[in-house]
């Protein structure tokens, strides 16, 4: 009995030991699992707290930034009622030009046997084959009409003028030369525009070969601008049209704007160029006061020097005499030499700066 009882004591112990190896190992497991999850959860909190920490800092550099490249805005002035009124009238004629290219672009170019065609119908007075034969090319009037533009007339006054000589081509177009419409109907375009800027761009009329010679010089000058990068000059603008440099003087001289003195500003005003120019009649009393007081510093910067060198000055640039004497005239003043002169004077400027 003792025997088998020493037995049970000992599976018992063996039992308990299993039991409790069995209870550690699990409980470490569960403790390890924990800390992990532990230091998961930090390691979450950490990366939220650092990205809470990197976009709090970026922010307030972005802005800073942003501000710092931003441009300032700045404020518009207002424009004044002249001004309004200018831009309403320049609108106004932009939107009626455009609207008239869209309407133009409507109009498609002829083939030649229709125009041949349509200028047989025109001869025998049918005016809807001059109308068609018109509107075929009005395209080719505005190209026309961008050449004079800058001259004096706005471009839909010069394209209204370009139309008309385009109708008297249509009515004197002979077919049966054989050479296109377009051909014979640029000559009476052009015509047109230089008579119209001859007779209403200028204070004084103008002669069309006049006309015509400016606006050839001014291509030629233009054209030289962008190749030199300057302003040409006479004679290069003669050697490049093959003209004198006498009519490119005299075209240049004649080409510049006049303005009539009496012409208000705009309608709504009554004061002109004259009621703003100055008389020339009239002393200027800022020049009058600017002049005082230059010839009180130089007397004073005078009145630093030795008589012999103050009177020498005075005498070689005119102070207080009717003409500047020669170094000559001045050495026979004081029975000095020349070279003697021409030393004190050196010594007095050099003494006065």
């Amino acid at each position: 009995m003792a025997k088998k009882t020493t037995k049970d004591n000992k599976k018992s112990k063996k039992t308990s030991t299993e039991v409790v190896k069995k209870a550690t190992k699990s409980a470490t497991k569960e403790q390890k699992k924990v800390e992990k999850n532990n230091t998961k959860k930090t390691s979450k909190v950490e990366k939220k707290s650092t990205k809470k920490v990197t976009a709090s800092k970026e922010k307030p550099v972005k802005k800073a930034v942003t501000k710092a490249t931003e441009k300032p805005v700045r404020k518009r002035k207002k424009k004044t009622k002249a001004e309004q009124v200018i831009q309403k009238i320049g609108n106004d004629a932009n939107r009626s030009l455009s609207k008239y290219l869209q309407e133009i672009s409507r109009f498609q170019p002829l083939d030649p046997e229709r125009e041949i065609e349509l200028a047989v119908r025109v001869k025998q007075g049918d005016r809807r084959a001059l109308k068609e034969l018109t509107e075929a090319n009005l395209r080719f009037v505005v190209s026309v009409a961008k050449d004079y533009q800058g001259q004096g007339l706005p471009l839909t006054d010069l394209i209204n003028e370009g139309n008309l000589g385009l109708i008297k081509a249509a009515e004197r177009f002979d077919e049966s030369r054989g050479f296109k419409f377009i051909s014979y109907a640029v000559w009476w375009i052009r015509q047109s525009v230089l008579q119209a800027l001859a007779e209403h761009s200028r204070i004084v009329r103008l002669p069309l070969n006049r006309v015509g010679t400016i606006s050839k010089i001014n291509k030629a000058s233009e054209r030289l601008e962008q190749e030199f990068e300057r302003a040409p000059r006479a004679d290069e603008i003669a050697h490049q049209l093959d003209m004198r440099i006498t009519e490119i003087n005299d075209a240049q001289r004649i080409a510049r704007r006049h303005h009539s003195l009496d012409t208000p500003f705009s309608d709504d005003e009554k004061n002109s160029l004259l009621d703003v120019i100055s008389d020339s009649n009239v002393d200027d009393p800022d020049k009058e006061l600017h002049m005082s007081s230059l010839e009180r510093e130089v007397r004073d910067s005078l009145d630093t020097l030795k008589e012999r060198e103050k009177d020498v000055i005075k005498m070689y640039f005119g102070i207080d005499y009717e003409y500047a004497l020669t170094l000559n005239e001045i050495g026979e003043e004081f029975g000095l030499t020349r070279e003697r002169v021409r030393q004190i004077k050196e010594k007095a400027i050099r003494r006065l700066r």
